[in-house]
């Protein structure tokens, strides 16, 4: 399925208030609410929109650091890949995690408390998870640009 500008219009204006209604995102999209409400159903209904949900700000919920980190397995085999990928899906402090090209495996984003809780996470999450052999962490000092929206 393609989509047209007013699509676009409509996916980059729910990337900014998914709490918008739509009678409002009818007017900036230049639509009646109900030609709105169905392409947004379309929208969704063909998996442009994959759901909704709030921004919380971290350092409020006293999980001030966010790190990435490295990770290397000792083989990639689809048998290793599928353990560490179902562990690190339990893990919750883990926000993302992406299968990479390069010099290592995985790339980690997490969040937690403060560097004491990095360690044990590290000790006992990341460590712990199936086929780890290495890892490399960068600490965030300061979040330039977060939860941007996709350029539609």
């Amino acid at each position: 399925m393609t989509i047209d500008k007013v699509d676009r219009r409509i996916l980059l204006a729910l990337q900014e208030d998914g709490r918008i209604a739509t009678v409002d995102l009818a007017g900036r999209v230049g639509l009646s609410p109900t030609s709105t409400a169905e392409r947004v159903r379309r929208l969704t209904r063909e998996g442009f929109i994959t759901g909704y949900g709030a921004r919380l700000d971290p350092h409020r919920l006293g999980l001030g650091l966010l790190v990435f980190v490295e990770v290397s397995l000792d083989k990639t085999t689809a048998d290793v890949f599928e353990r560490f990928a179902a562990a690190v899906r339990r893990a919750p402090e883990v926000l993302e995690c992406h299968m990479v090209a390069g010099g290592f495996d995985y790339l980690v984003k997490a969040r937690v408390a403060d560097m004491p809780a990095y360690r044990r996470f590290l000790g006992e999450v990341l460590l712990a998870l199936p086929g780890v052999t290495e890892t490399r962490t960068y600490a965030v000092m300061e979040e330039v640009k977060r939860d941007g929206p996709l350029p539609v």
